[in-house]
Formats: structure tokens, C-alpha cells, sequence
């Protein structure tokens, strides 16, 4: 097997057309170098010397490198520019090349936009939240926080990229995953602290501890190692809220509004019920009085839903003894 296929398979099926013949060079005239798709292509009529360490480092980035990263791996000036003129290449960003032809997956798109702004960049905020699957959809532009001291968009935007700056950097960054990217809880107080209000934030938050991706008391934890957070007092009580289970906007407004403000018991939150032989969760359980109060909004429960809403109230009622309150 070539050196081409080898990296095909360890980097999930893509095609590269770089390969290496027996002698670890480039091939020449008309030896063929890659056997792919569509059919085998032939190297043009010059050699490169293949550096032992390329294909594993387009392994671990998806086949995107720099192109300071390709000289210093010992890809020449003169090869690089070979490789983009006869189309074996790409450029993604700046400086920065796919070492394939065709579609660019998301992945790689993460790789060139990390490598586009330098050293120690992380992903973050809603490209970080993408990757935690708390966002459906990508975002339109990527985000990456990088080191306060570098300036990468210092001579302007640059195209699909928002670059933020951070002074703990090292701190908010996950120690393991790949590509880079800041933790989840300091993914998630990033977004609070670019919100356009506390709803918004407040949403953040509750995907992230409704998903099970970390707990209130961790994002706490992140934000304490924070010395400057604005809105610090308002966020540390609805981390208190979110812990308690209030993981919506509408059951933080009935645990404040309705709850507390008029002194009524301090109810169960999401709390686990053996009804006719399965598990169901409830809102907000009064146990002491065998009274369900359901938070039935608009967008978890949309109006198509309102039959199965009243079916289980009254297995609530039959099953359970338990007399169910819906709010809207």
C-alpha cells in the first residue's frame, strides 16, 4: 500500500493526491503515485523528497498545514507552489493550504481558520458550542480566541473569522480535545459575557447542565477563576437557580415570580416518577401534596403537542395520585 493510501485511510476517506513511490520521493514521468476514485493520477515531471513526519501531522490536522508548518516540516517554498498550481493543493486561508482537491469538510475548515491565526488559538464561543453539540446548526463565521499579546486581524478583518482575545487563554482551554477549543464552562461564560441580555445567557446555561456536557457548580467554579466578569453577582444566582433545576427561561420565571415570591413550598425539580412501569420526570413536584405544577412554554411544547400534554396529566392523576397544574 502507498503512502497516499495510508493517509487516505487514516484521515477518514479523503483524497490526497500527494503519494511517494518505493524511494519515499515524489514520483516522476510517468510512474503512477495515487490510486483513487477516479482512477490513477501521475506525478508532474519533478521530484520532492516526502519528510517522514508530513503525513503523520496531516493526520492529525485533517490534511490542512501552514505553510510556515510545511517548511518546517521540510516542504520547500518551491514545492508548495507546484503542488497549488497543478491543483494538487488548495488555499483555504492565507498561508494556509488543503493538501486535496474538492469539498472542504467542516473539520478542515476549523483546521485552516486555527492555522490562519497562529500559534496557542483556541476555538471558542459559538464554534466552541457547535462542537459540544449545543448548537444545531454551525455558525455562520468561526470563532477563535487567541492570545492577548497577538494580533492576527491587525491589518483588518479577516474574511469568516471572529478573533477574540483573552489574557487566561491557557486556562480556558481543554486539555485534551481536538481541534483546540475552550472548556465547556468557559465556552458557556463566554456566551453569557457576549449576550445581548440575561435571557440569552440564561439559555446558554441551561443547554449546557440540561445536556448533561457539565454542571452549574462547575461553570461556578470557571467563573470564580474569573477576576473580571461582568454581571458577576446576577450569573452566580442563576447558576444557584440552574443547580436547583430551573433549566429554562420559563421555569427560572415561575421558581422567581410564582415560587418564591409568594412563598409556596420548595418544589422537586425534574423530578423522576415510577408511573405504570417507566420513568418520567415532572417540572415541579410537590411531593407533600401530590401536586404536579407542568411549565407547558410555546417552544417545548408547541400547540400540535397539547393532546400529549393532557394525556399525561391524567396519567399523572390515574396512575399517580398526583394532581397536575399546567402553566403556559
Amino acid at each position: 500500500m502507498n503512502r497516499g493510501v495510508c493517509l487516505r485511510a487514516a484521515i477518514g476517506a479523503k483524497r490526497y493526491p500527494q503519494g511517494a513511490d518505493k524511494s519515499g520521493a515524489l514520483s516522476t514521468g510517468a510512474l503512477p503515485i495515487w490510486r483513487g476514485e477516479r482512477g490513477t493520477r501521475h506525478a508532474p515531471r519533478m521530484a520532492f523528497k516526502i519528510p517522514p513526519d508530513f503525513d503523520r501531522f496531516l493526520a492529525d490536522h485533517d490534511g490542512v498545514v501552514a505553510r510556515r508548518q510545511a517548511a518546517e516540516l521540510g516542504i520547500s517554498v518551491e514545492a508548495m507552489r507546484h503542488r497549488v498550481r497543478s491543483a494538487e493543493w488548495q488555499r483555504l486561508q492565507r498561508g494556509v493550504y488543503a493538501t486535496f482537491s474538492g469539498g472542504s469538510p467542516r473539520e478542515t475548515q476549523l483546521w485552516a481558520a486555527l492555522l490562519r491565526v497562529g500559534p496557542n488559538a483556541v476555538l471558542s464561543h459559538q464554534t466552541a458550542a457547535e462542537l459540544y453539540g449545543m448548537l444545531k446548526q454551525p455558525s455562520p463565521v468561526i470563532h477563535l480566541t487567541v492570545p492577548a499579546a497577538s494580533h492576527p486581524a491587525r491589518y483588518g478583518k479577516i474574511p469568516g473569522l471572529v478573533v477574540h482575545r483573552s489574557r487566561i487563554i491557557e486556562a480556558t482551554r481543554h486539555p485534551v480535545l481536538q481541534p483546540p477549543r475552550t472548556r465547556v464552562e468557559d465556552t458557556v461564560l463566554d456566551l453569557i459575557e457576549s449576550a445581548p441580555c440575561f435571557k440569552d445567557g440564561y439559555d446558554w446555561i441551561c443547554k449546557a447542565v440540561g445536556d448533561r456536557l457539565t454542571t452549574a457548580a462547575r461553570i461556578r467554579e470557571a467563573l470564580d477563576r474569573r477576576s473580571r466578569f461582568p454581571g458577576r453577582r446576577e450569573i452566580e444566582r442563576a447558576l444557584g437557580d440552574a443547580g436547583k433545576g430551573a433549566l429554562s427561561n420559563l421555569e427560572l420565571l415561575y421558581l422567581r415570580g410564582v415560587e418564591r415570591r409568594h412563598k409556596l413550598p420548595t418544589a422537586t425539580r425534574q423530578a423522576p416518577v415510577n408511573i405504570g412501569g417507566r420513568t418520567i420526570y415532572l417540572d415541579n413536584l410537590y411531593e407533600d401534596y401530590l401536586v404536579c405544577v407542568e411549565l407547558d412554554g410555546k417552544a417545548a411544547h408547541p400547540e400540535a403537542d397539547q393532546w400529549a400534554d393532557k394525556r399525561r396529566d391524567r396519567r399523572n392523576l390515574v396512575a399517580g395520585s398526583i394532581v397536575t397544574m399546567s402553566l403556559g
